[in-house]
């Protein structure tokens, strides 16, 4: 693996993540450096909609907070938000992501252009399709670790 990858060990396996930087190097950065200073590790996914996406990268678990770090500059792209596309979540001012992405379940094109996309699950797919489901899940699924290469 080189390091445009990144891996989350979650408890049923690891998601490898192809990552992304000619579509967002800011956001791509930004992933990387959180997961080499091991801020995803022990990190829920606090918001998994079936047929639509698992959201994790929120330190309290809430979906609330972030990293200290400042928030990011939208790198919107027209990459299509299709089942394991990897993008940041935000609020809705579009230059507020920091720590927070989720992944997609099925094809959410309707967030194209509009959330940026950053990676592309190339193995494990089904462990994120086996992460407890809910508003927060009763008992959430964890990161691990995460780890870039």
């Amino acid at each position: 693996m080189s390091d445009e990858t990144l891996t989350l060990s979650l408890d049923d396996g690891d998601v490898v993540i192809k990552l992304r930087p000619d579509l967002a190097p800011n956001h791509v950065a930004r992933i990387k450096e959180l997961a080499g200073e091991g801020f995803y590790d022990g990190v829920k996914f606090h918001r998994v909609i079936p047929g639509f996406m698992a959201q994790g990268g929120c330190p309290n678990g809430t979906g609330m907070g972030g990293s200290s770090k400042p928030n990011l500059m939208q790198e919107f792209n027209a990459e299509p938000h299709v089942r394991g596309v990897c993008s940041m979540a935000r609020t809705n001012d579009p230059n507020t992501a920091n720590s927070q992405f989720f992944i997609c379940f099925d094809d959410a094109t309707f967030l194209d252009r509009q959330y940026t996309v950053w990676g592309q699950v190339i193995s494990g797919m089904e462990h994120v399709d086996a992460l407890p489901k809910g508003e927060p899940p009763a008992n959430p699924g964890v990161i691990r670790k995460a780890t870039v290469g």
